[in-house]
């Protein structure tokens, strides 16, 4: 009972801290005249990343050993393939639940540009990350190269995004001109008051840093304390370390992004909501990946098997989905469903194969 009650109440805590950090995110957007690329693929997207980026990094460098690599490892590939799938899958659920409603409808309006350019990075990166996995532990030099070239490659991805400057609001793509000046006209309309400061019209820069530090800090106590109480269900099951860190624990650490996206789905401005999303694949795909390269046993084995897995199917996932992209086609709800497809494919081969029994 104790431990239902203190999931709760983490729960609770996350969503009240997403939505302290939308708010916060969106007003430093305006205040900084930022493009939506910024905004929702790095902004939103690395600050929630956080949370699930601090778990490897304290198990390889603090807990060490066979037992710290396991569970850096599942928390370093769990995070992709949760976003890769479950997140997306969400994502899409709300909007058929949103359009039902009469808030929206189910086709999103993305800018084909942003989100692109974060699936091809994302897949660029990730690539080159399993890959060293496979490269035997002489070539432990090859391996620290690969982790220097895909820091690099999210650098360069940071740059792309921020020299964006020309490129029009995704969520005024396919209006006509008229339209999308009448839209830009009043984005301020739509914007929320700060939560911090709502009697505001034009809140004060510290406040809204404030805001967006109290929502970090909010999230990351709310993630650790539910982290904690799946912990000791999982561990009660007989789970192993692996599989825990891999499929439950991200669940946790990833409530941010899908909250976010929620709540930016309900306000009609997808290209935030997804961007928070497939931003954070890019940030996941790149710096703990490379963290883990340089500082765990980053290898294919018996035991690792299972982790290595779910990161060819968050590859697959994200190929698919926004496959049509490429095409000129449009983005989806149902698209976006098919994420649920594919987590369910790989919880089906983690029982099937016995992965996660210990």
């Amino acid at each position: 009972m104790q431990t239902a009650i203190l999931l709760l109440v983490s729960l609770g805590v996350i969503l009240a801290a997403a939505e302290l950090f939308t708010n916060a995110v969106e007003w430093t957007g305006h205040k900084l005249k930022l493009n939506e690329g910024v905004v929702g693929s790095i902004l939103a997207a690395v600050g929630t990343a956080m949370p699930e980026t601090l778990i490897p990094i304290v198990a390889i460098l603090f807990i060490g050993g066979g037992h710290g690599d396991e569970v850096g490892i599942g928390a370093i590939l769990g995070a992709p393939f949760m976003l890769a799938t479950l997140a997306l899958f969400i994502t899409g659920l709300a909007i058929v639940l949103f359009a039902r409603g009469g808030r929206r409808t189910t086709e999103l309006r993305v800018s084909s540009r942003v989100l692109g350019r974060d699936i091809r990075f994302f897949l660029g990166g990730y690539t080159i990350a399993i890959g060293a996995a496979f490269l035997p532990p002489s070539l432990f030099a090859v391996k620290v190269i690969l982790a220097v070239v895909i820091l690099g490659l999210y650098a360069f991805y940071v740059y792309r995004h921020a020299t964006d400057a020309g490129e029009a609001p995704a969520d005024t793509e396919g209006m006509s001109p008229l339209e999308a000046a009448e839209d830009l006209a009043h984005a301020d309309e739509h914007l929320a008051p700060l939560h911090f400061q709502r009697g505001a019209k034009d809140p004060r820069m510290g406040i809204i840093v404030a805001q967006l530090v109290v929502s970090l800090l909010i999230m990351l106590v709310g993630a650790y304390l539910f982290v904690e109480e799946v912990n000791q269900v999982a561990t009660a099951l007989g789970i192993p370390a692996l599989i825990l860190s891999l499929l439950i624990a991200p669940i946790a650490t990833e409530l941010p992004e899908k909250f976010n996206s929620v709540l930016w789905v309900r306000q009609g401005k997808d290209t935030l909501a997804l961007g928070n999303i497939t931003g954070a694949m890019v940030f996941q795909s790149c710096i703990p990946a490379a963290f883990g390269m340089v500082f765990s046993d980053w290898s294919i084995s018996a035991e690792s098997t299972p982790a290595f897995v779910s990161a060819g199917i968050a590859i697959l996932a994200a190929a698919v989905i926004f496959g049509s992209l490429n095409f000129g086609r449009k983005l989806t709800a149902t698209s976006l469903l098919t994420g649920g497809i594919f987590y369910l494919a790989y919880v089906g081969y983690v029982v099937v194969s016995g992965a996660g029994r210990a």
